[in-house]
């Protein structure tokens, strides 16, 4: 069996305080977006992951699908099972792809071995994974609080523009993402500001971790700038980075853009 792991991007994204645990809650909008990894689980005598396109990096023992099956495997009694993961989804890019694949092999298990598991108890799996990964349970636009791991309904369907990710040849770190970041309490709050038409998002919302990563990697910075030069109504960099989304109202292809960077569209 095998599904199609999509990416997410935050639309907005708000850091509100330093939590006693050591986290920080946030507010952000989750949003689905077209771009896929794909996840396979064929029968096999040993638990095992392959990884095929993008490379990981890290050891492979330490793969967020191996831990997703493992913790499946542990309340249940379901035989040995090969994961194969086709990376299409850039690594580093504020795109969740580790957390996509790891929800979506959950979803695979207990479709192939019948587990009966509601979508409350798989979502409840994938937090111990990690704080986006229960949204692609569901997999609908949702408006997160917390450390990203509380969710609520949002009414946003951006299926009438056409949206482009550019992620370029840099890896950032989440830590180093909250480098020199300061949370704040905004003025206005970012499910209020959601709601304002996709015309006037620019003035509206913004992404705090855009600060430190761009004072670090200017050329981020610049894919963004370019972007509005370009046209987009909006754009932004997604989760703590390294890519860029951008929204158009009609389709576009951006070849200065290509020549560095890799080019998404229709995402």
């Amino acid at each position: 069996m095998l599904a199609f792991a999509n990416a997410k991007i935050n639309l907005g994204l708000n850091v509100i305080e330093k939590r006693a645990d050591g986290y920080h809650n946030l507010e952000t909008v989750f949003y689905p977006v077209k771009l896929y990894d794909v996840v396979e689980i064929t029968d096999a005598a040993e638990v095992s992951c392959q990884i095929r396109g993008i490379d990981i990096p890290g050891e492979m023992t330490d793969n967020i699908c191996l831990s997703a099956f493992n913790l499946i495997q542990k309340n249940f009694d379901i035989p040995a099972q090969q994961i194969t993961l086709l990376k299409n989804i850039p690594v580093g890019a504020g795109l969740g792809g580790g957390s996509a694949d790891a929800a979506f092999l959950i979803k695979l298990l207990n479709a192939k071995f019948k587990l009966g598991l509601t979508a409350q108890v798989m979502e409840d799996y994938a937090g111990e994974l990690g704080a986006d990964c229960p949204f692609f349970i569901k997999n609908e636009p949702v408006f997160a609080t917390g450390k990203g791991d509380q969710f609520s309904p949002v009414n946003i369907d951006l299926s009438g523009y056409f949206m482009v990710l550019v992620k370029p040849a840099v890896h950032v770190s989440t830590a180093a993402a909250f480098g020199t970041l300061q949370p704040a309490f905004p003025e206005t709050g970012l499910k209020e500001l959601i709601q304002l038409p996709v015309s006037e998002w620019k003035k509206s919302l913004k992404n705090d971790f855009e600060q430190s990563v761009f004072s670090k990697y200017p050329e981020i910075s610049q894919i963004k700038e370019q972007l509005y030069l370009a046209g987009a109504t909006f754009a932004l960099m997604s989760g703590s980075g390294s890519s860029v989304f951008a929204i158009f109202e009609e389709a576009v292809t951006l070849p200065q853009l290509e020549k560095d960077n890799k080019v998404f569209y229709n995402i």
